[in-house]
């Protein structure tokens, strides 16, 4: 599709982040099962809900607009997801995958802020007041979520992981005593 108007621009806007949001609707679930932090989980459980409103929402502006409701590949949002599935995937204490994948998420809501700002500045400019509102109230709670999982990193699941990180320097400051490493200290340093 050659972009001539901005109303071009705007609908291929829309079926990109359509396809986004999409693709969060499959990773959402292996995020909550992946957390072991039951806060976590629920925050993820109950964005997915809000995920299908968002695009419920959509579905009404392709209407609105005459357009057909179909994604276009967010390849953004493909490496976004590919990122978590990594993280998953790598061999991470309990805590420290949480954190991490507070990490993943909040990067996921930040472009999705990024869009939904766009898209609402476009809507406005075009005189296409709904879906502005409709743009506005999705952009409000990607904020929220956003917030939420700040909060959650900063009351309890950051801190966890860097209890976690002090556990794990203690076990490494035992371990050369165990293996008899600690006899090193005590040779002179060989500088010429």
């Amino acid at each position: 599709m050659k972009l001539e108007t901005l109303k071009d621009l705007y609908i291929e806007e829309l079926k990109d982040i359509y396809d986004a949001e999409h693709q969060i609707l499959k990773a959402l679930p292996k995020m909550a099962k992946a957390a072991t932090a039951d806060s976590l989980r629920q925050a993820f459980q109950e964005h997915e809900e809000i995920t299908q409103g968002h695009v419920d929402r959509l579905d009404q502006i392709f209407e609105r607009l005459g357009a057909r409701a179909k994604g276009k590949k967010c390849k953004a949002m493909e490496g976004l997801v590919e990122e978590s599935k990594e993280l998953i995937d790598q061999d991470a204490a309990d805590e420290v995958l949480n954190a991490g994948l507070i990490a993943a998420a909040q990067r996921v809501e930040h472009y999705e802020m990024a869009v939904y700002g766009t898209l609402r500045t476009y809507a406005e400019h075009l005189g296409f007041d709904e879906d502005a509102e409709l743009l506005q109230e999705t952009l409000d709670e990607e904020k929220e979520a956003d917030e939420k999982l700040t909060e959650l990193a900063t009351e309890c699941i950051n801190m966890q992981a860097e209890e976690n990180e002090g556990e794990d320097s203690e076990a490494e400051e035992q371990a050369p005593a165990k293996r008899g490493g600690g006899a090193r200290q005590n040779q002179p340093s060989r500088r010429s």
